[in-house]
């Protein structure tokens, strides 16, 4: 297994109880493939922990860096940090890609499951924290990654509208046009659909998307024309 010893010096954190580090880095594939180490325990529960402190920070943040906004604007802005991608894009940020244990199938995925994995790991990662080092480690641990790093740019960004949204603001304020999507594919059984959708400005094909659900594929070409647009 690997010395995760330099994880800790890039974090700048020396764990008390390395077991709990390891622990949050262990998905449950893993394990799976390597029962003998089933006692170490995989991450769910830790993740299930850290969700809720780092909603705690976030909100504690917010709530007083914003007197003057109201609940739905400060739930907008939380959803925006700690969304699955922001979680994702943070512990790579931090090289906890590098460290997660996974089975071999698993660490063969480099798309949307394996953002999942991050983002769930990372929670594990404050949920571990807090548990070890208490609360003020692990806030100001979020307040360093996450909060310093990517609040200023949620805010400049938007980011904290949802896609759909903020593409059909910029479509009416600079062309005058409402935007439409339509299903360009779909395809798979009724467990398993897989959509894709394009959105347009009058006929033009802007960009497209996709995902298991038509609302789910419409966002993701909502983001992908902001991108496309320079709208960003």
């Amino acid at each position: 297994m690997k010395d995760l010893s330099p994880f800790e010096d890039k974090l700048s954190i020396q764990f008390n109880n390395k077991d709990l580090l390891r622990q949050a880095l262990t998905h449950r594939s893993y394990l799976n493939e390597n029962p003998s180490l089933a006692k170490m325990g995989h991450n769910e529960r830790l993740e299930f922990l850290g969700d809720a402190v780092l909603e705690l920070v976030v909100t504690e943040k917010l709530y007083g860096q914003f007197p003057e906004k109201p609940e739905g604007e400060l739930t907008s802005f939380r959803a925006a940090l700690v969304n699955s991608k922001m979680l994702a894009e943070v512990a790579a940020d931090i090289g906890l890609n590098d460290y997660v244990l996974l089975s071999r199938g698993e660490a063969k995925d480099t798309g949307r499951a394996r953002q999942y994995i991050l983002a769930n790991a990372f929670e594990a990662l404050v949920g571990a924290l807090y548990l070890d080092r208490g609360y003020e480690s692990v806030r100001k641990f979020i307040e360093d990654v996450l909060i310093s790093s990517h609040l200023e740019d949620v805010l400049a960004r938007r980011l904290y509208k949802d896609p759909k949204s903020l593409f059909q603001e910029e479509a009416q304020e600079r062309v005058g046009i409402t935007p439409t999507y339509t299903v360009l594919r779909e395809w798979g059984p009724d467990h398993d659909k897989h959509f894709t959708v394009g959105i347009f400005l009058g006929k033009e094909l802007v960009a497209e998307g996709g995902g298991p659900s038509k609302q789910s594929a419409q966002e993701d070409a909502a983001r992908n024309a902001i991108s496309a647009k320079g709208w960003e």
